[in-house]
């Protein structure tokens, strides 16, 4: 890789934001009401920029030059990996949410990522994430930082509102069973990493279905996009909504195909009471040397016996376990596994 030049760091920095209101007053929030150009503006703070967009009633889908965005009612959620800076994003984004969305609170907050391969390269205040920390810190006073995984080796970092604040803050629609599934993959298949190439397919729309990515989860609305010279990303949002799904189903994927550095994540909140079909499914698409799995399910979720599922699944196929922690929030229980081939 020489001096970094060519090195691309694909593992994102993962921002979701539920935010909430301390009046009675509430109908009528809804962070979709922020302008396209406000947002706009907000993704030059982050250093990417919208390239594509799909909707549904339920959530608005943006493909990013780096990764995703989604925006529902009231939950704002910001993946983006290279060198971007979402955490610089926080307050111009909470001055928006109470200027045009009507929201005043911040009701829950997960700033999640992997560990990076190349931290060094990274600008402030993306580096360490200390400084992550300090940063997040000076705006939620009632933030706490985890690291979950073998520091020494493949870890992931969680900043989340832990425990309850002193204020108390009314939802707008209650407990809503909320959950997400986030599969981190490393040292992927070559052959598989070439179909998302140029040199490979034509095209996105090709990459996905060559790949298997349409077939991953049902009824979804593919966004995808495939970059020059390689490189791909794509939203998936659920064709058909009802009235109780009050943020919309959704799935991402991120591909960083190179050799030297592969990464893909998959993301979903599509609902299930075993995630098993879904996981293995993702595997069997990109075939990974080793990967991180998290769980996140709440008290009211399908998915909260899915959560502890990964207890029992010492291994994955080829894959076996070399870590796993459990742990609860105030809003949340989340599930952390490491998975790899050969010994990591």
């Amino acid at each position: 890789m020489g001096d970094g030049v060519q090195y691309f760091e694909g593992v994102e920095k993962l921002l979701e934001i539920w935010f909430g209101t301390a009046t009675s007053a509430d109908g009528g929030a809804d962070l979709r009401k922020i302008p396209r150009n406000k947002l706009e503006n907000l993704l030059k703070i982050v250093r990417c920029e919208i390239i594509s967009f799909c909707r549904n009633d339920r959530v608005d889908a943006y493909v990013l030059s780096e990764s995703s965005m989604f925006v529902s009612k009231r939950r704002f959620i910001l993946k983006t990996c290279g060198t971007t800076t979402p955490l610089l994003c926080l307050e111009p984004l909470l001055v928006l949410a109470e200027q045009y969305a009507g929201f005043t609170d911040v009701e829950d907050l997960f700033y999640s990522r992997k560990n990076y391969k190349r931290p060094e390269l990274q600008v402030s205040p993306h580096q360490h994430f200390d400084e992550e920390v300090a940063l997040l810190d000076t705006l939620f006073p009632d933030g706490a930082a985890y690291c979950l995984g073998a520091i020494n080796k493949d870890c992931w970092y969680l900043y989340t509102l832990n425990p309850f604040p002193e204020k108390a803050v009314k939802p707008i629609s209650g407990s809503e069973p909320d959950q997400t599934l986030e599969i981190l993959m490393t040292d992927l298949d070559p052959d598989i990493m070439a179909i998302f190439s140029k040199e490979e397919c034509l095209n996105a729309e090709e990459a996905t279905k060559k790949s298997g990515i349409d077939k991953l989860i049902p009824n979804m609305v593919i966004d995808d996009f495939l970059f020059e010279p390689c490189g791909y990303s794509m939203n998936g949002i659920s064709k058909n909504t009802t009235v109780e799904i009050s943020s919309g189903y959704y799935m991402t994927i991120h591909i960083t195909p190179e050799s030297d550095f592969s990464y893909v994540s998959f993301e979903t909140n599509v609902p299930a009471s075993s995630y098993w079909e879904i996981i293995v499914k993702v595997l069997d698409t990109f075939l990974p040397g080793k990967f991180v799995v998290t769980i996140f399910s709440n008290q009211t979720s399908q998915a909260k016996g899915s959560s502890k599922e990964l207890q029992y699944l010492g291994k994955i196929r080829d894959w076996t376990r070399r870590d796993i922690q459990l742990c609860q929030f105030k809003n949340y229980d989340l599930t952390y596994a490491f998975y790899s081939k050969f010994p990591s």
